[in-house]
């Protein structure tokens, strides 16, 4: 008996991770958004400067047309497609950091 409820606890703390993260995922439209006014941002602050936001706008609408053409392929996003979609969000998003910090002030 104490095996079979060691045993279920075991197999609950492995689970539970797995819904969490679940719950966390941002939708894709509201990353796009929280990256363009983080973008937004850094150019008003003067932490971009136009070159910057360019190209990083350049890269999020890359995202969005990649975002689109998994969406006609299947029907819908699978689960690879999805992760796939988050790291690159992940990569811009660390990007848009570095940019904003890197000191290159608008001139």
């Amino acid at each position: 008996m104490k095996a079979m409820i060691l045993a279920t606890l075991g197999f609950a703390t492995i689970a539970v991770p797995t819904v969490a993260d679940a719950q966390r995922w941002t939708p894709i439209a509201q990353r796009q958004g929280q990256l363009q006014g983080r973008i937004d941002q850094g150019i008003r602050s003067g932490a971009l400067n136009r070159r910057e936001a360019d190209r990083l706008r350049g890269e999020l609408r890359q995202l969005d047309r990649l975002e689109d053409r998994y969406r006609r392929s299947g029907g819908g996003l699978s689960m690879s497609e999805r992760n796939d979609l988050d790291r690159r969000y992940a990569v811009l998003s660390r990007q848009v950091r570095f940019e904003k910090h890197d000191r290159n002030h608008r001139r």
